[in-house]
């Protein structure tokens, strides 16, 4: 999975319900522009508002529509190991290439332990959300030890602050063999190409995204500075809080098509009037810089 992999927003119909023809939209669409991968129950889904068989419906649903050109991955992160591993086992047996776990981790040996169960249930990839948006996250020594221990650790999805110091610590360490991802920290994609990071995780633009690794993986940095430069201005309003995120994500999806509402599940931060004109502006800048890459840049 070197390249793009989308982290996918959640849609819902005007009455509230899972919006799975919209879902299959956002796949076929990704896989146009390039993805090489999908991560199910992210943050990004409003996971927390999902309830267990909805959770089921969208893995079942995204299998089934990728029907194997990509991984899937599945996130099992759930308020107690029970669950967990219960999310573990429904969603391998589902399809999913890959489960993603996040963790507090209060003791390494009980936090090694608990992955430890859950790699017995895994029958692809296990991938850890590395998430801390306050601190460094999780000890590099216990990265390590899983890295040496686990069989199903394969892949790292680094979300902490800074994350480029983090990057380089776990590629050098494992030099290179564990795959190294990133999602919050996208603002920073040049620094991370730079650095060697294997993939990324966005939630739209994936066409844009694509290019841009695809620039830098043939030399040409400065194009892909350029590019991704382009991008940033849209970052730098949705990145502001995950609740602005998701609601800008899916006003962009909707006015592309993709989605076929832009609603959210409450609760959420309020999108007043300002975010709405401001979004409004960027949507269309970045609908601009995707139709201008289709000539430009072609995939």
């Amino acid at each position: 999975m070197k390249g793009i992999i989308g982290v996918i927003n959640t849609p819902f119909t005007h009455n509230n319900d899972l919006d799975i023809e919209s879902l299959h939209r956002y796949v076929e669409h990704s896989i146009s522009c390039g993805v090489v991968g999908f991560l199910c129950l992210g943050m990004a889904a409003e996971i927390h508002k999902l309830n267990a068989n909805e959770k089921i419906n969208i893995v079942q649903s995204v299998v089934d529509k990728v029907n194997g050109r990509v991984p899937v991955i599945a996130n099992i992160t759930a308020d107690s190991q029970n669950k967990r591993l219960h999310n573990a086992k429904n969603f391998t047996d589902l399809g999913a290439d890959g489960l993603m776990l996040s963790l507090v981790c209060e003791n390494e040996n009980d936090y090694l332990n608990q992955v430890e169960e859950i790699d017995k249930l895994t029958a692809g990839f296990l991938m850890i959300q590395d998430w801390d948006f306050k601190d460094f996250g999780l000890p590099l020594s216990l990265i390590l030890k899983m890295f040496n221990n686990i069989e199903s650790f394969k892949c790292l999805k680094v979300e902490v602050v800074p994350a480029g110091v983090k990057y380089s610590q776990v590629l050098e360490a494992t030099d290179g063999k564990l795959h190294v991802s990133g999602g919050w920290a996208s603002t920073q994609m040049i620094e991370a190409l730079d650095r060697g990071v294997h993939a990324f995780m966005p939630t739209i633009l994936h066409d844009v995204y694509t290019r841009v690794y695809r620039l830098h993986q043939k030399g040409d940095r400065i194009a892909a500075k350029q590019l991704f430069y382009e991008l940033v201005s849209i970052l730098a309003f949705s990145h502001q809080h995950l609740d602005i995120s998701i609601h800008f994500n899916k006003r962009m999806v909707h006015q592309q098509g993709i989605f076929s509402t832009d609603r959210v599940r409450e609760p959420i931060l309020p999108f007043d009037s300002y975010h709405e004109n401001i979004s409004n502006e960027l949507i269309q800048k970045a609908k601009n810089l995707c139709e201008r890459l289709k000539k430009e840049y072609p995939l």
